[in-house]
This record gives structure tokens, C-alpha cells and sequence, in this order.
């Protein structure tokens, strides 16, 4: 049983391709999604894989990665590892704004999912009840970004109404999200300052056509030239993404002593290796896709 719980927040600064690894529609290789929300989400065996992988990389020991992450596949020994890592929640999605360049946009629904997880691994989380917000309307805090009484995202307008209260709840998951350090400080104040809370039907709408499609050529060997039907489409995670997933640690479990550790060991070590630093997952690695920032919280 799992005795430390913590939320790892993942903030995307390029755009990440973790595959479904099946397509159905007009898009060759999608992204992972919630069956029930459409929402994008990170497997949590790909985050867990990922941070096998660059364990070393990030400064962690050699030694520690298997009583930490459980053996090899294949291996002669047989034990569970120590860290699990959840699947990861859509918190808020980058969209292209009339003014001020994108907003942080999000919605009830991926709101108080946020707001759950944090409750259940014991984080307090005083953010304000939201109100109903319907379809064609949305909250903000900044008012910079309207035109009039509207707010325009992509080619859609949208009725706004001013919520100062709103301010409290953006300015407090910024400062969970995001790292701190003058790298980030742009991009935490842009969150406190452009949180955008839309309906439930109209952000699941942006979760679906928001996402970046990159048309691909695949190349003949031989001839250097592109293949005959060689045109594959390929979807990402946008650059600004923020995503939350659970993690959480026991006591090791090599049966040997010499590898014991208690679970608030087991946290410490897997925190002080990823939190506040750059990871990479999902594909496409060596084109720059794939790198997250990790910001981990505790209960």
C-alpha cells in the first residue's frame, strides 16, 4: 500500500506527443485522450518510463533505480517498485487570443478535478466555488484582454464577465504549478493574470481542435524523395499545457535489507530528482518534442 502521496504538476514548454498508438480519424498518429472527456492526458506508465529513463540524467544514482521503479523486464528478480506515478488530468490549455497572445483556458469540470486530487493527498486548496458558466460565456480576471464585453478565442466570441474572486484561485495554482525563479516568472504572472474559465462543452471543444497538427513526409531511403502516400499527420500537446497527476511512494520492497527505505524516504529521493526539472516524455524526442517541467506538491 501507498503511504506518501503527492501531485506532480507537468507544465509542456514544446509540444509533446505521448501516442494513443491507434487512430480512428483524420489524424495518423493522435495524441492520448480520456475516453469519457476527450480531454488530453499523460499515461501514468509513460511519465513513470520517462523518469526511469533520465533518473540519472536528472542526478539521481544508478543503484536507487530499480528498488525505486521495480527490475527490468526479463529480470530474474520479481518485486514491485516503491513510486507510482497516476495518469495525468487536463488542467488548463493554451488558446489563441484576439489580445495578449493566448490565454490559460480551462473549465468547472477540469477545475474541480484539480481541486479533488490536491484534497485527497491532503494539500489545502482554498480556491472559490465557481459559478455555472454557460455555453458562449466564459470568467476571467484581466480585463486587458476583452474587446468590449467580449473575449474572442480563435474565431469563436465569447460574453465575459469580470470575476475578481477568480484572481485567488489562479494566483494560488501558478504558484503550485510553476517553478520558481525568474525563468517562469513570465508565465506564472501570465497564469494569475489570464485564467479563462469556460463551460464544460466549449472548453472539451478546444481540448479536441486546439491541439497542434504537423504534417510529416516519410522519405525513401533510396531515391531521397518523399514516398509515394508517405503524408502522415501527427498531433501534439501545445507549448503552455499544464497537466496533474498523482504520485505517490511506499516503503521499498527488495526484501533485502540493505535496500530498505521507509516511503518518506522513498518521496524524498523521487522529489529531489524531478521536482523543478525539465523531463523529457513521450516521442519524438530527437526533434525537441516531449519536454515538461515538473513542479511536485505535497500533502
Amino acid at each position: 500500500m501507498f503511504e506518501r502521496q503527492a501531485a506532480i504538476f507537468l507544465y509542456a514548454v514544446s509540444p509533446v506527443h505521448m501516442g494513443a498508438g491507434q487512430a480512428i480519424g483524420v489524424i495518423d498518429n493522435p495524441i492520448q485522450r480520456e475516453r469519457h472527456t476527450g480531454y488530453p492526458c499523460f499515461a501514468g506508465s509513460g511519465i513513470k518510463g520517462a523518469v526511469r529513463h533520465g533518473f540519472e540524467a536528472l542526478g539521481g544514482e544508478r543503484a536507487h533505480i530499480d528498488r525505486l521503479f521495480g527490475p527490468d523486464a526479463g529480470s530474474s528478480e520479481l518485486y514491485a517498485g516503491a513510486v507510482s506515478f497516476g495518469d495525468a488530468q487536463t488542467v488548463c490549455l493554451p488558446v489563441r487570443s484576439l489580445k495578449g497572445g493566448y490565454v490559460y483556458a480551462t473549465s468547472p469540470q477540469a477545475i474541480s478535478r484539480t481541486r479533488r486530487l490536491l484534497e485527497l493527498i491532503g494539500v489545502n486548496v482554498a480556491w472559490p466555488a465557481l459559478p455555472e458558466v454557460e455555453e458562449g460565456k466564459c470568467l476571467l480576471i484581466n480585463s486587458a484582454r476583452l474587446s468590449g464585453e467580449k473575449l474572442h478565442l480563435e474565431a469563436f466570441e465569447y460574453t465575459a464577465r469580470i470575476l475578481p474572486d477568480l484572481s485567488k484561485l489562479s494566483a494560488d495554482l501558478a504558484e503550485k504549478a510553476l517553478p520558481s525563479g525568474e525563468a517562469y516568472a513570465f508565465f506564472a504572472q501570465k497564469l494569475k493574470e489570464d485564467l479563462v474559465i469556460l463551460s464544460d462543452t466549449d472548453f472539451a471543444y478546444f481540448s479536441e481542435h486546439a491541439m497542434l497538427v504537423e504534417p510529416h513526409v516519410r522519405i525513401n531511403p533510396d531515391t531521397g524523395t518523399a514516398s509515394d502516400g508517405g503524408l502522415f499527420y501527427t498531433e501534439n500537446l501545445p507549448p503552455e499545457s499544464l497537466l496533474v497527476a498523482p504520485l505517490m511512494a511506499s516503503q521499498t520492497r527488495t526484501g533485502r535489507t540493505e535496500d530498505a527505505l521507509p516511503a518518506e524516504a522513498v518521496m524524498a529521493q523521487i522529489k529531489a530528482v524531478i521536482d523543478g526539472k525539465l523531463l523529457q516524455i513521450g516521442g519524438d524526442a530527437t526533434t525537441g518534442r516531449g519536454l515538461v517541467v515538473a513542479k511536485v506538491v505535497e500533502g
